[in-house]
């Protein structure tokens, strides 16, 4: 038990530190992400450092549920890829220490830290939303800094356009000035030349002072009473200095956030739990009533007649719309057919708005039940993450930066492009709600669970040899066959009976050879099961091996080396064993019984190649024990 604690120390000692690292890391990466996507509403805007940096603290906090996931299987990743590495992953298991028996200490603390991440999803992000967009709209909202550049119009003044020929840093003058003040309309604009001015902001922060030098000014008289349209006159005003004023408000000014906190972002699951319902009920009354309405206001209907009789006869076929119409006149015609098309403009308009209200209502809803599901979607997406890299990490046996890094970025990318998938398909109706916000947590889930059991049980999944061998193995190439001496023997080998199981063997594989060399067609491959079953050819692999375990008690090295020299066969070269109807049905489905059957021919070819090979050590393995005999004889 003491030794295990000091594991579990050890464990976490060299987890917590990563997982800090990563955190950081993961944090500071989707941060300059988030500035690079919201860089034109902090530009240019004068903001004080203390506002950039409450905006990048809220801006930190929301993009939490972003990192934390991807920190964890990064840190679990490099945490146990370190362990196998270093091979004290190794040292652990041969002490009898399991690989969930060692991953215990980092999925408690990983639990705690799901606990800690559904409180923060409940509690705090609802806060950090609405302060984080109250501040950004507060941004949105500034009027931005004077920077008006040479040589084109700058119009981020409302109300005018401003066009400076050039400019001097050094002084702050500008010269060969260009003022359309357009701030009363288009049709009461004014124009401003100048040869020079400056530009100044009032104590206040509340007006431009524009002090001008040597220039004219031109303005229409529109806006004076009892001038008409067809002569227009204008005043042309001549100046060696001139102050415009022009309201701007260069202070930053906070809007009131109180709006949000009724939105889904400023809710916790209570209150969203509430709202959800609220929604539910509303919604059903409007469909309700909007069904009464149309059942009782339809397109049948008459002006001054009783609806029911009118409906009544015309289901008794005692009204003829037809005939009733021809006899109209074409005024009448005229009349009535513009009321029906009103009438109908009119109640598909209706309808239109009506069914556009309850599809916003109905959006609104799952706006609200899909940030109910991200209280949750996070914790799991931990837990998930954690039993991705901590089996992962241990299997590829790579630590550090490089490995690591890299197949975690390529499996959040994957999941972060299915988990947007799943988000608009349930925020757009596609799918329910429970089903697209959970989409991303249950593809990775079964991944999680079977990395954690081929890594607990040693397996070789991500093991590149043993996908290159059976690619090997499919070209015809196969590993050698290794044969050690048994040690302890009962009885020597009886030679002469090893010779007549060889001989036999090669009786074996030269009648089949002659019998059985090419495969049969497709059609006969499909309805005869013996060239699918594999039965002859797994008497020849048994018969093969059989002779190689006799030969393992001789004491001739030779003999033991040539027995090498037998080709491997892989368990796939003997066939598919298919029952009859389900090989009739297979062959009729294209391509797929194509693809079978082209895999047993390739198989059956490089099966007789091992049968000719076998031959080769047949004759050479008969005739070293020949040779043995003749010396035992002397």
């Amino acid at each position: 038990m003491f030794h295990l604690k000091r594991l579990y120390a050890f464990i976490l000692k060299t987890f917590l530190p990563l997982f800090s690292m990563t955190f950081g890391i993961c944090l500071f990466i989707v941060l300059m992400q988030f500035l690079w996507r919201y860089i034109d509403d902090m530009v240019g805007k004068g903001l004080e450092i203390s506002v950039l940096a409450e905006m990048l603290c809220y801006a930190a906090l929301s993009l939490v549920p972003l990192a934390l996931p991807l920190s964890i299987l990064l840190a679990s990743l490099m945490t146990f890829g370190n362990l196998g590495e270093r091979l004290e992953l190794l040292a652990m298991k041969a002490a009898g220490v399991s690989l969930i028996r060692i991953m215990r200490p980092i999925i408690i603390v990983i639990c705690f830290i799901s606990i800690g991440a559904f409180y923060f999803q409940n509690n705090v992000m609802p806060v950090v939303q609405v302060k984080l967009y109250t501040l950004l709209f507060s941004m949105r909202q500034k009027s931005p800094e004077l920077d008006i550049p040479e040589g084109s119009f700058y119009s981020q003044i409302e109300g005018y356009n401003f066009y400076v020929r050039k400019k001097n840093f050094d002084t702050g003058m500008l010269y060969g000035l260009m003022i359309y003040d357009h701030s009363n309309g288009f049709e009461n604009a004014s124009i401003i030349l100048a040869d020079s001015g400056n530009l100044k902001t009032s104590l206040d922060k509340r007006f431009l002072i524009l002090k001008l030098h040597s220039g004219e000014s031109f303005e229409n008289l529109t806006k004076q009473q009892g001038i008409t349209n067809q002569a227009v006159p204008y005043r042309r005003e001549t100046f060696k200095t001139k102050e415009v004023f022009i309201e701007f408000d260069a202070n930053f000014n906070r809007i009131d956030g109180s709006f949000l906190q009724g939105q889904y972002i400023g809710k916790n699951m209570k209150e969203l739990q509430y709202s959800i319902d609220s929604m539910n009920v509303y919604l059903d009354s409007i469909k309700q009533e909007n069904a009464s309405v149309l059942e009782k206001y339809s397109y049948l209907r008459h002006a001054t007649g009783n609806r029911d009789s009118i409906v009544d006869k015309w289901k008794e076929n005692k009204i003829d719309a037809a005939s009733l119409f021809k006899n109209l006149s074409a005024k009448e015609k005229y009349e009535v057919t513009s009321i029906a098309r009103n009438t109908v403009e009119m109640i598909r308009n209706d309808n239109n708005f009506k069914a556009s209200t309850i599809s916003d209502e109905e959006l609104r809803l799952r706006r609200h039940m899909t940030e109910w599901h991200k209280k949750f979607t996070l914790s799991f997406a931990c837990i998930v993450f954690f039993f991705i890299g901590a089996p992962l990490g241990a299997i590829i046996r790579k630590g550090g930066i490089g490995m690591p890094v890299v197949i975690s970025v390529v499996l959040f990318i994957f999941y972060y492009i299915i988990d947007n998938i799943g988000f608009k398909l349930a925020k757009e109706g596609v799918w329910d709600v429970w089903e697209g916000m959970w989409l991303s947590s249950f593809i990775l889930f079964p991944l999680g669970a079977f990395l954690t059991y081929k890594a607990a049980n040693d397996s070789a999944v991500l093991n590149i040899d043993t996908y290159l061998l059976a690619i090997k193995e499919w070209f015809g190439r196969r590993s050698a066959r290794n044969i050690e001496r048994k040690s302890l023997v009962l009885q020597p080998l009886n030679y002469t009976d090893f010779f007549n199981e060889i001989k036999r063997f090669d009786a074996l594989c030269r009648s089949y050879l002659e019998e059985k060399r090419h495969i049969a067609n497709y059609f006969r491959f499909w309805l005869n099961r013996d060239f699918r079953s594999g039965g002859k050819e797994r008497v020849l692999i048994a018969e093969m091996e059989k002779i190689v375990d006799m030969g393992t008690i001789s004491d001739q090295n030779l003999l033991l080396v040539k027995l090498m020299d037998y080709p491997q066969i892989s368990p796939v070269r003997q066939g598919v064993n298919i029952a009859p109807k389900m090989g009739i049905l297979l062959g009729l489905i294209f391509p797929l019984g194509i693809l079978v059957y082209l895999y047993v021919v390739n198989q059956h070819r490089l099966f007789v190649h091992d049968l000719k090979v076998s031959l080769k050590v047949n004759e050479e393995l008969m005739k070293i024990v020949t040779d043995i005999e003749k010396k035992e004889d002397e």
